[in-house]
């Protein structure tokens, strides 16, 4: 089975429950790998054949710092071979105009580097003006808003998993 590796900040309180909570599907069929975006570095990101990311939207439509700075690293690689999957944090009543702009930018980023990006997820259910994390009607990944539907996300993940799995078999 390809090494599977779950990369988010650890001290961003919300992705990484929502890290918990995807690991949690995925068990016991896969062993996922937590990895601290913070501490991030070319070597360990390439030493993945399957990969989820988790990229909160930072306020008007940003990445975190943390992925920001590894953003040069990334556009040097040679992601050719990798899978991965997208999730991220935003908020669709606060930030109608740049909602889960971070998963798109981030899945733009990586499909340019030749990686399989997967689990795009449906735009139904959501109610916001504009998403860089749109492509037709869906997501680039898995967006998740804790602090208008806080109650749909576990059911979310639990789609985006089962979709993942046969993915990253």
């Amino acid at each position: 089975m390809n090494k599977t590796g779950i990369f988010y900040s650890f001290s961003s309180t919300k992705t990484a429950k929502a890290a918990e909570k995807i690991c949690e599907e995925f068990e016991p069929e896969f062993k996922i790998q937590k990895v601290n975006a913070e501490e991030l570095t070319e070597e360990l990101f390439l030493s993945f054949t399957n990969l989820i990311l988790g990229v909160p939207t930072w306020f008007d439509g940003e990445l975190p710092i943390y992925w920001d700075e590894f953003v040069p690293a990334i556009e040097d690689l040679d992601l050719k071979g990798k899978t991965i999957a997208i999730y991220g944090l935003g908020n669709q009543v606060e930030y109608p105009e740049n909602f889960g702009d971070a998963v798109g930018i981030m899945a733009e980023l990586v499909k340019e580097r030749g990686a399989k990006l997967v689990g795009l997820t449906s735009t139904e259910g959501y109610t916001y003006e504009s998403s860089r994390a749109e492509i037709g009607d869906k997501f680039m990944g898995l967006v998740l808003d804790q602090e208008t539907q806080p109650r749909l996300s576990k059911e979310r993940i639990s789609n985006w998993v089962k979709d993942l799995k046969a993915q990253f078999s």
